[in-house]
């Protein structure tokens, strides 16, 4: 295993008892809000804390950025280090605070801007996502491949857009993608979703208005098991939009072509 990706997994795992002992009794966690229908707790800061501490405390030459704590400069002040660590502590904090368990630990490796290493670790489940680019994805140790639907009209997709928690408005830019699909689920923690698609359990996925934290993980381990990643332009800055498309080659192609209709 390569030393990186096993050292970000050891963080995940050691950073992942944090969130299973506050989960034991949520009425003590501390809730605050950073945003309507945005919430953040003690837990997000603690375990961000911890995965910094493994992964510095391994390699102090490197940067991070995280959901919390921004971005944190190497042991040499560095911020542009050619290696940044970018992590999202507890992807799915509405979800972690409602004892509704769908949400994860995500870690990704840049190296010069590009995703090299992944871990997105569901606590709840003990499912391991992990990908090192050219090497494959996998779930606890098993290789794992997007699906093989070819059908949109069969395919189950994931969503973090605006409209997909109800009815889609007529005007909406996704109302074909999403409405002709065969179900849409919203289930609040995109790096899980993403993850998802590389496993196969999920055909594809769109979100907008996400951060680097989001997806940089998910993105890497959908390309390692065969799918394919853009923005909604079918271009690669889906990193720097927020907005991203995720799935197996032909419903992400059936995916593009709906959102791009004229």
């Amino acid at each position: 295993m390569d030393p990186m990706l096993n050292t970000a997994i050891r963080a995940a795992r050691r950073a992942a008892s944090i969130i299973n002992r506050a989960s034991l009794d949520l009425e003590r966690v501390q809730i605050g809000r950073k945003g309507p229908r945005d919430y953040v707790t003690e837990v997000d800061a603690a375990v961000e804390q911890s995965i910094i501490e493994s992964l510095s405390t391994a390699y102090p030459d490197h940067a991070f950025l995280g959901e919390e704590g921004g971005a944190v400069p190497s042991a040499q002040g560095e911020l542009e280090a050619d290696y940044i660590w970018v992590i999202d502590p507890l992807d799915g904090t509405t979800n972690f605070i409602h004892g509704f368990p769908y949400y994860a630990i995500s870690i990704a490796l840049l190296h010069k801007g590009i995703p090299t290493v992944a871990v997105i670790f569901d606590p709840s489940s003990n499912d391991l996502f992990c990908a090192t680019r050219g090497q494959g994805a996998f779930l606890n140790d098993r290789r794992i491949r997007v699906s093989g639907n070819r059908k949109y009209h069969d395919a189950l997709l994931g969503a973090h857009v605006a409209d997909s928690g109800g009815a889609l408005k007529a005007n909406s830019p996704f109302v074909s993608m999403l409405g002709e699909c065969a179900s849409v689920r919203r289930m609040g923690a995109t790096v899980l979703d993403l993850a998802y698609v590389a496993a196969g359990r999920l055909d594809g996925y769109v979100g907008t208005n996400l951060k680097a934290w989001d997806m940089a993980a998910g993105a890497l381990l959908v390309l390692e098991a065969g799918g394919l990643v853009s923005d909604f332009e079918g271009e690669q800055t889906w990193y720097q939009s927020g907005n991203i498309i995720a799935g197996t080659p032909k419903i992400f192609t059936q995916m593009l072509m709906h959102l791009n209709e004229e």
